[in-house]
């Protein structure tokens, strides 16, 4: 096959996809490896960055070899990977520690230093201060300082794999502006770093990587990563994005007022605004550059909504018989789906690991209202509500920065989008129609794009974003006779959650306490 083609990887959290796309943005060959998420103690969630590496050399090597063309059709490559967490590059990009997971939260003890800045990290970052690179940076400078002396830069998962494939060295360390919203030291509308709070917490700009463009060329593929990959020898990589502003682009969310709902791992709702505005109200909203220069996205999420449900099917429906695979979570639609809205009186706190937007690191998850009445169909469908409510929070903040933008519908991906109950819990919640698009794969997509950008075969990005993407003829509209209900049931959660925060914060007490053992 001898055409022009573009190769798009997505490091996410449970595995690393890589996948070849022509120019009409047909997806020619892919491959998916899962990834190997390490829990040595309690909270703490690490990587290897070389299981990382090897995930992406052999998922590229297999995407070409079933796309057929052959490597010399591969005009550019570039990357998408988890946001909140950070990699270690020393002087010759080797790596002093483990993959810092966004899902990590041994940084806690660095947290409140930062929040006695939080008007000011929000209002300059978009962002308040999370289980982000912020308080991962000053975990490693206060609690390991011999690691921290070895330390060059920090940087995230793709920018770490692509220096990686170019070869280069520690002073060449870069970042695209996607991330900045996820750093506290970041001034994120003048895509630079804070200098005054970077002095204020006694931190060298040199730490930390350069900031780039998506589509700015970092390097090409060297001959040591060609020879893993199959690629050839000076194959241009750009610089490419997060993993969530590579779903957005690749979902084709490129206009003011488009809302996109990622139900993945993550449930992540994201708003597409056309200006840097900051959520100083509720503090619940990031505000996030978008790939398309001049765009914004406002997103919040609960970072365990995915696998609350898996967490459910697991524990409780498969030790009851049911498949461990997609029939069983069709098994429990079809019970979710006979329960009234409300699953009889019966409310799930989502946030199993922490609550991240907004911030509370004390809080964890919860059943409230459980009676004995309550089966299966209750409580699968209230883990399904709970996502529904935090959403309907996460409108509110978008209404208030940004109050003349007009919401027409939401388009949904990721594995939950699957779920036609979920997404009408979710449509009649929010009072918005729900649509799916004609694939399931945005984020290599996206990346995909930002190679195209990059090397000059695409010459507007939204305009190609859109054309790839058409939506399924499935529309889900919301029911008139239960909106009014969830409005008082979601506004009765909101109360949930603020009502439950001291004692969560007592229960924290209580770990400190009595912490587990390693």
């Amino acid at each position: 096959m001898d055409k022009t083609c573009l190769l798009g990887v997505d490091i996410g959290t449970m595995g690393t996809k890589a996948a070849v796309y022509d120019l009409q943005g047909r997806q020619l060959g892919s491959a998916f490896e899962e990834s190997v998420l390490l829990y040595p103690r309690p909270g703490w969630v690490e990587q290897r960055p070389d299981d990382i590496f090897g995930s992406v050399l052999r998922t590229v090597r297999a995407a070409v070899a079933e796309s057929g063309v052959t490597p010399g059709c591969i005009a550019g490559i570039a990357l998408d990977g988890q946001m909140g967490g950070v990699c270690t590059i020393d002087a010759d990009w080797d790596t002093p520690t483990h993959y810092d997971s966004w899902l990590d939260n041994r940084c806690a003890g660095q947290l409140p230093a930062l929040k006695r800045h939080e008007d000011a990290i929000l209002a300059r970052s978009g962002c308040v201060p999370s289980y982000n690179h912020g308080p991962k940076i000053l975990y490693w400078r206060d609690e390991q300082p011999a690691t921290w002396r070895r330390i060059r830069s920090f940087i995230p998962p793709a920018p770490y794999v692509a220096g990686r494939l170019a070869g280069l060295r520690g002073d060449a360390s870069f970042m695209d502006r996607t991330y900045l919203n996820f750093t506290p030291f970041a001034d994120t509308a003048r895509g630079c770093w804070n200098t005054d709070l970077l002095q204020a917490f006694g931190l060298d700009e040199a730490k930390l990587p350069r900031i780039v463009e998506p589509t700015e060329i970092i390097g090409t593929v060297s001959r040591e990563a060609a020879g893993l990959t199959g690629l050839l020898v000076g194959t241009p990589i750009a610089a490419g994005c997060g993993d969530q502003a590579a779903n957005v682009l690749g979902a084709g969310i490129v206009a003011p007022g488009m809302v996109f709902d990622t139900a993945g791992t993550a449930s992540v709702l994201s708003t597409v605004i056309d200006r840097f505005e900051t959520d100083g109200r509720y503090k619940t909203l990031m505000t996030c550059p978008h790939v398309v220069p001049g765009l914004y996205y406002a997103m919040a999420y609960v970072a365990g909504g995915g696998l609350n449900l898996r967490w459910f099917r697991d524990t409780f429906a498969t030790a009851q018989g049911a498949a461990a695979d997609g029939d069983a979570y069709r098994k429990l639609d079809t019970l979710a789906a006979g329960v009234p809205p409300g699953a009889d009186d019966l409310f799930f706190l989502p946030h199993m690991g922490g609550r991240n937007t907004p911030n509370n690191t004390s809080m964890r998850g919860a059943f409230f209202g459980l009676t004995w009445r309550h089966g299966q169909a209750e409580i699968f469908r209230a883990v399904m509500e709970s996502i529904a409510y935090e959403y309907s929070a996460y409108l509110r903040s978008v209404r208030a920065i940004a109050p003349e933008l007009a919401y027409r519908r939401v388009l949904n991906i990721g594995g939950g989008a699957r779920s036609r109950v979920f997404r009408q819990i979710k449509s009649d919640v929010l009072g918005l129609d729900y649509e799916r698009l004609d694939r399931d794969e945005f984020g290599t997509l996206g990346s995909a794009l930002v190679a195209g950008k990059a090397v000059g075969v695409f010459a507007d990005l939204s305009a190609s974003a859109m054309s790839f993407n058409k939506p399924l003829d499935e529309r889900i509209t919301p029911n008139p006779a239960v909106r009014e209900e969830y409005e008082r049931r979601a506004a009765f959660y909101g109360r949930l959650l603020e009502g439950s925060e001291g004692l969560f914060q007592d229960l924290q007490s209580l770990r400190e306490a009595h912490p587990p053992s390693a």
